[in-house]
């Protein structure tokens, strides 16, 4: 048996679930065919990613047989079984949608949630049904929280759409903000999570992708960008969203977490030289965390020595807030054999599979 087979067999004992795949379309003719005819003229027309990476997004593996294009990696859903879903025998896995569709980046609020309620029409209608493994995660643009939360519930009640997704790069203000409760209600309404996932950053009229400014490069910006997410986060704890909604869960996708412990020891110290600022706040943040949070692994950031890297698992909780994500088919996507290795066999079934199965209810 070869070392590929080995690996493989390894895989395929394991039960995962994977929390981020990229279904993308070959034409946005897809999408724009589930546009209202108000829109005919307009199509799909969104920002661009302004931070590109000058060897691309895709995999080779994941581009249909007929082009070199990497725009078109994770169209082909023939690719998506053989190269992904068999090969590491994927129980369940959660399609998060094209990366680079910047809803959140646009402007024209009426247009944005048209193409939030087009997009997911696509997702229902031309995905979901191809494989029995595929849950799916609703596209929103918190431009208009009422329109959004309308078509969440009007969207949200399919019983393959897992959680509503939320572009990382908010329009004006951070998302804890009571302007946006509306969305959230919505979601605690259907039981749905809210999933924030990196894109729209320093795009259009979203604000800088950094605390000190827009970066100069592609580097700085991937390198960079999860401070917006310890801002959202740290907006939505203060806030009171948890305090509001009791039941409703955040899941913050590929934004890394080795910054998760950092995070969670500066808040409860800010928290407890501050609380009259916000005395609604009944937990130390850390607690609304551990409650109401969750991160996926990709991108995986581990430190040289293999101790350290559990001991940043054992201080974030991970056996209760972690869940495995390929981030597949991108360039930077983690295969389940590598992501994760040499763990104990009860925390890899914790974040491969089971905090992901009681999170989305999801069974054997």
């Amino acid at each position: 048996m070869s070392q590929e087979q080995v690996d493989e067999s390894t895989a395929n004992s394991q039960m995962i679930i994977d929390c981020d795949l990229h279904q993308s379309y070959r034409s946005p003719d897809e999408i724009s065919r589930y546009l209202p005819k108000r829109y005919d003229y307009r199509g799909v027309r969104i920002p661009t990613l302004t931070y590109g990476n000058p060897a691309g997004f895709g995999r080779e593996d994941a581009l249909p047989d007929d082009t070199d294009d990497f725009e078109y990696a994770g169209s082909e859903y023939s690719k998506f079984k053989e190269n992904h879903l068999d090969r590491y025998g994927i129980d369940y896995a959660l399609l998060t949608g094209h990366a680079h569709f910047n809803i959140n980046a646009l402007p024209n609020r009426d247009y944005a949630v048209e193409l939030a309620r087009a997009h997911n029409k696509w997702l229902i209608n031309d995905w979901l049904p191809k494989d029995d493994r595929f849950r799916g995660s609703l596209h929103v643009a918190m431009q208009d929280p009422e329109a959004t939360a309308a078509m969440i519930r009007e969207q949200g009640t399919h019983p393959d759409i897992v959680q509503i997704l939320i572009q990382g790069g908010s329009t004006q203000v951070p998302l804890g903000d009571p302007q946006y409760w509306p969305v959230y209600e919505a979601a605690a309404e259907l039981d749905l999570p809210v999933a924030l996932h990196v894109s729209s950053e320093g795009e259009a009229n979203t604000g800088s992708p950094t605390g000190a400014g827009f970066p100069n490069t592609y580097l700085e910006w991937h390198t960079t960008f999860p401070a917006v997410f310890m801002g959202q986060l740290a907006s939505i704890i203060a806030e009171g969203v948890f305090e509001e909604f009791t039941d409703l869960k955040f899941v913050f996708t590929e934004c890394g977490y080795t910054w998760v412990p950092f995070f969670m020891w500066r808040m409860d110290e800010e928290w407890r030289a501050t609380r009259a600022q916000v005395p609604w706040l009944e937990q130390a943040p850390s607690e609304y965390i551990r409650e109401h949070v969750r991160f996926t692994t990709q991108p995986v950031h581990a430190p040289e020595r293999p101790h350290q890297f559990k001991q940043i698992l054992e201080m974030m909780h991970a056996d209760e807030t972690l869940m495995f994500a390929s981030d597949y088919p991108h360039w930077d996507s983690d295969s389940p054999e590598h992501a994760l290795p040499n763990l104990p066999d009860d925390l890899t079934d914790r974040i491969y599979y089971e905090n992901a199965a009681e999170l989305y209810g999801l069974s054997a």
